[in-house]
């Protein structure tokens, strides 16, 4: 079985706290016509390096209701920065137009197979699974970028047209799994699209 959820299935359900100090759900998002739900950290220079590319994407997607969610998987016990106060001290100094959810257990990161940070989910209005991967192709310089998945993906959908280009490999650093060396992956994680040598 594939570790990363597979294209046309349905968002896995979560209850996770927020750096507003409140805890979120997947239902209380049921009103938005379409849903990004990504992977990411306080740390990764991929990361760091692609987060104003995504505030314009949810920016400029905001008016058509399309929500994003971000989800920070990662064990401290491999970066101490990315405990849940460091999460909160992130979004007090940079605003970022989306949820900011603490998956301390690493079981929602796990139900949706997360490979790296960022790795993006694009859900429809019945929450199946229309885009997986990578926003842009250079995230660690995405101002360099010129190929921009997400936005494409977006574009599409709002659109009411099937996303042409629906799987991407994710392009970051691995998801920090508690109790592993950080380079660690699960066995039957793999490529979401093969790699040609």
């Amino acid at each position: 079985m594939a570790f990363t959820l597979p294209l046309g299935a349905t968002a896995p359900a979560f209850t996770l706290p927020g750096t507003d100090g409140r805890t979120h759900t997947l239902e209380e998002l049921a009103d938005a016509p379409v849903l990004v739900i990504f992977f990411t950290c306080n740390h990764c220079p991929y990361v760091i390096g692609s987060d104003e590319a995504t505030r314009q994407t949810a920016l400029a997607f905001q008016a058509q209701g399309v929500r994003f969610v971000a989800i920070n998987s990662n064990s401290r016990s491999t970066y101490a920065d990315d405990d849940f106060p460091h999460m909160v001290a992130r979004m007090a100094t940079h605003g970022f137009p989306w949820l900011y959810l603490h998956d301390e257990s690493q079981q929602v990161a796990r139900a949706y197979g997360a490979l790296r940070t960022p790795h993006f989910y694009v859900f429809d209005r019945e929450r199946r699974l229309v885009y997986c991967g990578r926003a842009v192709d250079r995230p660690r310089q995405a101002a360099e970028s010129t190929t921009h998945d997400l936005d494409a993906a977006l574009t599409e959908l709002c659109a009411g047209r099937p996303v042409a280009n629906p799987l991407t490999n994710p392009i970051g650093c691995n998801v920090k799994w508690d109790g592993k060396d950080k380079h660690w992956m699960p066995a039957e994680a793999c490529d979401l699209v093969p790699v040609r040598r």
